[in-house]
């Protein structure tokens, strides 16, 4: 494509109107398939102007060359004859800044067949294809819309930040194990459409349900992840009830039984970095008591620092593990629960991410109320900065 660029920006000024179509026409013949639309791209000639080349080198007379058109000849570009398309077209595509708030087409899928429609209302003759030129060359393109706005900010938002590194830093230097934990989002078990694509032969996709209406009897599941950051090691309880603040507590002394007592047997404190709201929520109660029943019984101080409103993204868990799993099971049907368990079990990534998953078949109401003297009966010590995002809850006696 670069030659047959280069060879006509040096030959075109010594060619006429018809060299040049013939020039194209011989190049497209000699690319073969797709040849055509190569040269058109690359030399600025029409598509339908090249392919008349063609015609003319394949008939046996050659052309004759008596009449060539003046430089600028030929029909008029649309936007050379009416000078108003283009202000009209961008007041469609962005009314706010172009001083048309009551366009038509303010509240509406701005597709360049719609936007051809209402042009063509106003009194312009424009094809949806024209529409689509005009565009690019106004350097509009197509996009998709970016999360980035993470709404009100706490002013101690960076201040929090902050914290828990520093807390995580201690942790690490006293060689105390620092987890992050979170719930992952509910699955439906079945054959039901999971997204992303797997690779399988040609023709041949797996079927799965139309409809993704929940199966009575498989229901849903509700992972619940305990992230070791130091060992880069996972833990997923897969429940099948409400996603609890004792559910939630369940799983970290899942881990803990599992994982996280043969790997730091010399432990005496844990650090738990959690989001603010959900099951571990900073301002749930049940949360806050069965932590206290999880200290007593493994003889933990836990140390807890939740993130501050609307930046649970920077949970570490959901870089460094969800995503992963997400991605091991992209394009396959939940078809049970043994199947969850089993391909989160062998999630893996170039880093060595190592998981292990098991189901908990256990019951966990909802709906369960902490009293306040039951509240007052934990041994919780709040944190001079934020005491609400970061406390202690000590082990106490059986």
């Amino acid at each position: 494509m670069n030659e047959v660029r280069v060879c006509y920006e040096k030959l075109s000024p010594f060619l006429n109107e018809q060299n040049r179509r013939l020039f194209a026409g011989a190049q497209a013949v000699a690319h073969g398939r797709g040849g055509v639309r190569m040269v058109a791209a690359a030399t600025g000639i029409a598509i339908n102007t090249v392919r008349a080349g063609i015609s003319q080198l394949q008939q046996n007379t050659p052309p004759h060359f008596s009449r060539s058109r003046a430089p600028g000849g030929g029909r008029k570009r649309l936007v050379a004859t009416d000078a108003t398309l283009s202000g009209s077209l961008e007041r469609l595509v962005d009314p706010a800044t172009r001083g048309d708030p009551m366009s038509a087409l303010r509240w509406t899928c701005k597709s360049t067949t719609r936007l051809a429609a209402e042009l063509r209302a106003q009194g312009h003759q424009v094809s949806q294809r024209t529409v689509c030129e005009l565009l690019h060359r106004s350097h509009y393109s197509l996009q998709g819309l970016r999360k980035q706005k993470e709404g009100a900010q706490n002013p101690d938002r960076n201040a929090q930040f902050e914290h828990i590194a520093q807390r995580v830093r201690e942790f690490q230097d006293d060689g105390q194990p620092v987890i992050s934990v979170d719930t992952k989002k509910k699955e439906l078990i079945g054959d039901f459409k999971n997204g992303g694509r797997e690779w399988m032969p040609a023709g041949e996709p797996e079927k799965v349900r139309t409809y993704d209406f929940v199966d009575k009897e498989l229901g849903k599941v509700s992972p619940y992840g305990v992230y070791d950051i130091f060992r880069n090691e996972g833990w997923v309880s897969v429940g099948i009830d409400h996603d609890t603040a004792a559910f939630a507590v369940a799983s970290i002394g899942h881990w803990w039984q599992d994982m996280g007592r043969a790997s730091y047997p010399k432990a005496r404190k844990l650090l738990i970095t959690a989001d603010g709201g959900g099951s571990n929520g900073s301002r749930t109660r049940l949360w806050k008591l069965e932590l206290q029943k999880f200290a007593t019984s493994s003889g933990l101080e836990l140390s807890v620092c939740h993130f501050p409103p609307g930046t649970s993204k920077w949970n570490k868990i959901e870089h460094r593990m969800f995503c992963h799993i997400t991605q091991n099971w992209r394009g396959r049907p939940l078809i049970s629960r043994q199947a969850v368990v089993e391909l989160i079990g062998q999630t893996t990534n170039q880093a060595g991410l190592k998981i292990r998953s098991s189901l908990d078949e256990s019951l966990y109401p909802s709906g369960i109320k902490v009293s306040d003297l039951e509240m007052a009966k934990i041994s919780l010590s709040p944190d001079p900065f934020h005491g609400e995002w970061n406390y202690s809850i000590m082990a106490k006696e059986p």
